[in-house]
């Protein structure tokens, strides 16, 4: 195992930063899942650890090894890629064993040895005899990690490697995945724009925007305390809604003044303009007084919730709302949403999340 460090590292292509300032420690054996919208900066940044991308500015460290200008191929490190790049005229066994062939340090019996290990870990023994063309592509992904394991590389890199898979085989995937990698207790990090495989997989989540880091934290801490703004809307599906208001202080608790509603919460929160945040999940349809009034426009049924779009009268203003499957109102309806105070998120002028005194500093154990 090996931690990787890096310190204030800047990736520039002439006059535009693709990553900017990144500081950020992996612990040994730790699974650090990268997630950001296209473009953010995180495969540069994991290219960068691999030595595919040369640092413009900063250090990277792999167990207190600064690796700037050591090759890729000397930093005993496994990049597992979006492409499988299996060889197409070799065998499985012969693709997995490839880079042990070209060490020169393995016997032929070690070699055949630790190839059929792998593949026993991978449940991909009986397959060691076909060619990859003869696989599917859940197979093939399975092949192309194996190729990496059997170096026994201090770190593992990956580059959405679920990404040309279908729905379901990503799911079980994912499963496998966390599974190989508790086994070998590797440190890896893992990059991806799907924010499902973020919060299922990652002991930590790295979330960039604009090659900036944003946030570094548990998933269920990302969720539950975003940063900022950018994280509070990246994080949760469908995505949090947001309202501009104005926020007056009174016995108690705050006023809430916002285009189409008004409302008290019992919060202790400074007179001011605001951003506050609410989770489609934490709005509820209700026959009594609520905060918010608000037409149906579109009901998206998702088997176990409905999604409800709505729209607040007279305003062109669109909210979210996931609620039960029974609930299924139609097109046009009125409705009336209700939220609790403990479900809110506050934001400043420049997008920061705003501690409320009143929380709970114990997040729950889940998201």
């Amino acid at each position: 195992m090996s931690k990787v460090r890096l310190s204030d590292v800047t990736k520039k292509y002439d006059d535009v930063v693709a990553v900017e300032g990144v500081d950020l420690e992996v612990d040994d054996g730790e699974f650090l899942v990268m997630v950001g919208p296209s473009g953010c900066g995180k495969s540069t940044t994991l290219r960068m650890i691999a030595g595919l991308e040369q640092i413009s500015e900063g250090v990277i460290e792999i167990e207190d090894t600064v690796v700037n200008g050591v090759r890729p191929q000397d930093r005993n490190i496994a990049m597992v890629f979006q492409n499988y790049a299996l060889y197409p005229h070799m065998t499985v066994r012969e693709n997995m064993s490839f880079s042990l062939d070209l060490a020169d340090e393995w016997s032929q019996d070690d070699i055949d040895d630790r190839v059929e290990e792998v593949a026993e870990l991978l449940e991909i023994a009986e397959l060691l005899d076909q060619y990859p063309k003869q696989l599917s592509g859940g197979q093939q992904q399975r092949v192309a990690l194996g190729r990496s394991i059997v170096r026994d590389p201090d770190v593992f890199l990956m580059d959405e490697p679920l990404s040309n898979l279908d729905a379901k085989l990503r799911t079980q995937m994912r499963t496998e995945l966390q599974r190989i990698q508790e086994e070998l207790d590797v440190t890896t990090i893992y990059v991806t724009h799907d924010q499902t495989e973020a919060m299922t997989m990652g002991d930590r989540i790295v979330i960039l925007n604009d090659g900036e880091l944003q946030q570094v934290s548990p998933p269920e801490e990302c969720y539950h305390r975003p940063n900022n703004k950018f994280v509070a809307g990246f994080i949760g599906s469908p995505s949090m809604n947001f309202f501009d208001v104005t926020v007056g202080t009174t016995d108690g608790g705050c006023t809430i003044d916002a285009e189409g509603f008004s409302t008290t919460l019992s919060l202790d929160v400074a007179d001011g303009e605001y951003t506050l945040g609410v989770r489609p999940e934490d709005l509820t349809l209700t026959q009594d007084e609520g905060h918010i009034e608000a037409v149906v426009d579109v009901v998206e049924p998702m088997g176990s919730d409905n999604y409800l779009y709505l729209q607040l009268e007279e305003r062109d203003t669109e909210i979210i709302a996931r609620v039960d499957d029974e609930i299924r109102p139609d097109r046009g309806d009125r409705v009336t949403l209700d939220f609790d105070a403990a479900d809110v998120h506050f934001f400043d002028t420049t997008g920061q999340r705003v501690p409320i005194e009143s929380e709970s500093t114990t997040l729950p154990d889940a998201a």
